[in-house]
C-alpha cells in the first residue's frame, strides 16, 4: 500500500470515538432506564432522596438515550457515510474533534444538572441555558463539518443518505434554537420567551420533531446506507427514496399539535396536527417498504447474518410505530391513549425497536472496518444480542399496550350517578404487573448492550493502531 495517498485518507479517528461512546452511553442510558422502571415496581428504590427520585432521573434517562446514545450514533454514522459516499476526507479534523468533545461535555453537563433539579421542564429540552448554548455551538459546528465535506466531494451526485442527514442537522438546529429562546435569571434558571398555549405549541413543535428529525430522519440516513451495504444489494428504488425524503420533511414538521389534543390549543391547530399525522403514514411506509424491498434476492442472508437481522427488524418496528403514531393522533383514539402507558409503549417501539436496533446494526457493521478487522470478534454474541433486544422490545411494548388501554378504560369508567368507577390508585394497582414486565423487557435489552460492549472491546483489542490506520487508506483506495 502506498503512503502517497495518506493525506486523503478518511478521518476515522472521530468516527471511532463516537462509535465507542455510542456503546458506552447506550449502557448507561438504558441501565438508568431499567433502574427507573424498577422504581415504579419498587418505589423504595427512590431511596427517599431528591436526586435519585423518578422525577429527576427520568429526564436524565431520556437525554442519555436520545442525545448521548442516539446522538453519538448519528455523529459516528454521518461522518462515516459522508466521507465514503463523497470520497473525500472531512473538511476539518479540528472542527470534527470539537464536535466530539463538545458533545460529550453537553452530556456530562446533563448528568450533573438534571439530578440536581436544574431543568427548563420542557420535554426533551430540559437542559438549562448554558448547556443549551453549548449544544447549539456544537451543532452548528457539526453542520459546518458535514456540509463543508459535501462541498468538496469527489462524486457528482449527493447520495440520498446524505440528504436525510443534512435535513436532520438543519431542522434540529432550527428546533433547538427557537424552542430554547429564554430569559436567564441566574446561572441555572431561565424563563421561556413564550407563554401559555404558545409556549406549549412551540414546545411540541420541537418535541415531536425531535422525534421526527433527530430520531427518524437522521436514522433514515443511516438506513439508506447500511441496509444496502450489509445486504450487498442496491437500494430498491432510488426514485422512491427521493419522494420519501421530500414528503417526509414537508409533512413531519406539522405533526406536533397531536400532543396537545383536548388542551387550550385552538381546535383548528389540533385538527391540523391530526390530519398531517395521518397523511404522514404514506411517506413513512414508503421508506420502510424501500428498505425492506432492498432485500429482494437477499432474504436468505438473514439466516446467517445477525447484523442484517438487526437492520431489517428495525425497519419492521419503524413500520409498526409509524402506523401506531398516526392512529394515536386521531382524536377519538387519543382520548383513550393520552396520559397512559400506551404512549410510553409507542415511544419505545420507536426508540428500542427502530432507533436502537438500527444504530446497533450500523455500529456492528462499522467497528471491524474502523479498526482494520475482517469481522466482529464473535458472530454468536451478535446473535445473542439480537434475541435479547428483540424479546426485550416486545415485552416492553406489549406490557405498555395492555397497561395503557387498561388505564384509559378505568379512568373514564363512570357510574350511573356520574361518579368515577375507579380511583386513580386502583388504576395504578392494575398497572403493577405491567410495570414488572416492562422492567424485565428493559433488563433484557440492556443486557444485550453488555454483550455488545464485550464484543466491541474484544474486536478493538485484537487490532493495533497500524491496522486501524491502514483501514482509512484501504477505504480510500476502494472508493477510487
Amino acid at each position: 500500500m502506498s503512503t502517497a495517498i495518506s493525506p486523503t485518507a478518511y478521518n476515522y479517528k472521530v468516527v471511532r470515538q463516537f462509535a465507542i461512546m455510542t456503546v458506552v452511553w447506550g449502557i448507561l442510558g438504558m441501565g438508568l432506564g431499567v433502574f427507573i422502571a424498577s422504581q415504579l415496581v419498587w418505589p423504595e428504590l427512590n431511596f427517599g432522596l431528591p436526586w435519585t427520585s423518578f422525577g429527576r432521573l427520568r429526564p436524565l434517562h431520556t437525554n442519555l438515550v436520545i442525545f448521548a446514545f442516539g446522538g453519538c450514533a448519528l455523529f459516528a454514522t454521518s461522518y462515516y457515510v459522508v466521507q465514503r459516499t463523497c470520497q473525500t476526507r472531512l473538511i476539518s479534523d479540528s472542527l470534527a474533534a470539537f464536535t466530539f468533545w463538545g458533545w460529550q461535555a453537553v452530556i456530562v453537563g446533563a448528568i450533573v444538572t438534571l439530578p440536581l433539579g436544574y431543568t427548563t421542564t420542557k420535554e426533551y429540552a430540559e437542559l438549562e441555558w448554558p448547556l443549551a448554548i453549548l449544544l447549539a455551538i456544537v451543532w452548528v459546528t457539526y453542520g459546518l463539518v458535514f456540509f463543508g465535506t459535501i462541498t468538496k466531494r469527489k462524486t457528482k451526485h449527493i447520495y440520498v443518505g446524505n440528504w436525510f442527514y443534512g435535513a436532520f442537522i438543519v431542522v434540529t438546529a432550527m428546533l433547538h434554537i427557537v424552542n430554547h429562546m429564554s430569559l436567564p435569571v441566574s446561572l441555572f434558571k431561565s424563563y421561556s420567551a413564550y407563554s401559555g398555549a404558545t409556549d406549549a405549541m412551540i414546545q411540541w413543535w420541537y418535541g415531536h420533531n425531535a422525534v421526527g428529525f433527530f430520531l427518524t430522519t437522521g436514522f433514515l440516513g443511516m438506513m439508506y446506507y447500511f441496509v444496502p451495504k450489509q445486504a450487498e444489494r442496491p437500494i430498491y428504488s432510488y426514485r422512491l427514496s427521493i419522494v420519501h425524503f421530500w414528503a417526509l420533511i414537508t409533512l413531519y414538521i406539522w405533526a406536533g399539535p397531536h400532543h396537545l389534543h383536548y388542551t387550550a390549543l385552538p381546535d383548528w391547530a389540533q385538527s391540523l396536527g391530526m390530519a398531517m399525522s395521518i397523511i404522514l403514514l404514506a411517506p413513512s411506509w414508503g421508506g420502510m417498504i424501500n428498505g425492506m424491498m432492498t432485500l429482494s434476492g437477499a432474504w436468505h442472508k438473514l439466516r446467517t447474518d445477525p447484523i442484517l437481522r438487526f437492520l431489517v427488524v428495525s425497519l419492521a418496528f419503524y413500520g409498526m410505530s409509524t402506523f401506531e403514531g398516526p392512529m394515536m393522533a386521531i382524536k377519538t383514539v387519543n382520548s383513550l391513549s393520552h396520559y397512559t402507558d400506551w404512549t410510553i409503549g409507542h415511544v419505545h417501539a420507536g426508540a428500542l425497536g427502530w432507533v436502537a436496533m438500527i444504530s446497533i446494526g450500523a455500529i456492528y457493521h462499522m467497528i471491524p472496518k474502523l479498526f482494520g478487522r475482517a469481522q466482529m470478534h464473535s458472530i454468536g454474541l451478535i446473535n445473542t444480542h439480537f434475541w435479547l433486544a428483540t424479546i426485550g422490545t416486545v415485552l416492553y411494548i406489549a406490557s405498555m399496550w395492555v397497561n395503557g388501554i387498561t388505564q384509559g378504560l378505568m379512568w373514564r369508567a363512570i357510574n350511573d350517578d356520574g361518579t368515577l368507577t375507579y380511583s386513580f390508585v386502583e388504576a395504578l394497582q392494575a398497572s403493577h404487573p405491567g410495570f414488572i414486565v416492562r422492567a424485565l423487557g428493559g433488563a433484557f435489552f440492556a443486557a444485550g448492550m453488555l454483550f455488545m460492549a464485550y464484543n466491541v472491546w474484544r474486536t478493538v483489542r485484537a487490532s493495533n493502531p497500524a491496522e486501524a490506520k491502514a483501514a482509512e487508506q484501504i477505504a480510500v483506495v476502494g472508493a477510487h
